[in-house]
C-alpha cells in the first residue's frame, strides 16, 4: 500500500499516531489477523509505504521474527534514517478488548524490537471498529530533539 497525502503531515505524538492509524485503517474492522507496519522519520514524516503482513497466526510464530527485523532495517535505511520510528498495528477480528493472543504478540514484538538503537517502535490494536495503543514509544519523534 502506498500513501500520498499522509506523508506530508508529520506525526508528533502518540495521540497523533493513534489518530493516523484510525484514518489509515478506516474502518478498523477485520476478518483475519494481520500486522500493519508504517515508518516515520525523526521529524514525524511518514514513509509513503505501509506494509501489511497477512495471515498472522494467533500465537506468535518465531519463524517470522527475522523477516520483520529485515523489513524494518530495509525501510529504516531507505526512508526513515536514524531516529526513525516503526509503528505497527495488530489488526484482528473481534472486539477491541485485549486478549491473551494480543498480549503474546506484545511480548513477541518486544523480544524482536526492544534492542533497536537509534529507533523507537510502537504497537496499536485495531479491532471491533476502534484503534487503541498497546505499546507506546519510549520517546516520540519530534520530542527527541526538543
Amino acid at each position: 500500500m502506498t500513501l500520498s497525502g499522509y506523508a506530508a503531515v508529520p506525526v508528533q505524538s502518540p495521540a497523533e499516531l493513534t489518530a493516523r492509524w484510525r484514518r489509515l485503517l478506516e474502518p478498523p474492522v477485520f476478518g483475519t489477523r494481520s500486522l500493519w507496519c508504517a515508518w516515520f522519520d525523526a521529524d514525524g514524516r511518514q514513509s509513503p509505504v505501509v506494509v501489511p503482513v497477512d495471515d498472522l497466526p494467533v500465537p506468535p510464530d518465531p519463524s517470522i521474527y527475522d523477516g520483520l527485523r529485515g523489513l524494518n532495517a530495509t525501510v529504516i535505511d531507505a526512508h526513515a534514517g536514524p531516529g526513525g520510528h516503526l509503528a505497527m498495528a495488530l489488526c484482528r477480528p473481534g472486539p477491541a478488548t485485549v486478549v491473551d493472543g494480543d498480549d503474546a504478540w506484545v511480548a513477541a514484538l518486544s523480544e524482536v524490537f526492544d534492542g533497536l538503537t537509534a529507533q523507537t517502535w510502537s504497537l496499536h490494536l485495531a479491532a471491533g471498529g476502534t484503534v487503541l495503543p498497546l505499546v507506546e514509544p519510549d520517546a516520540w519523534l519530534g520530542h527527541r530533539n526538543a
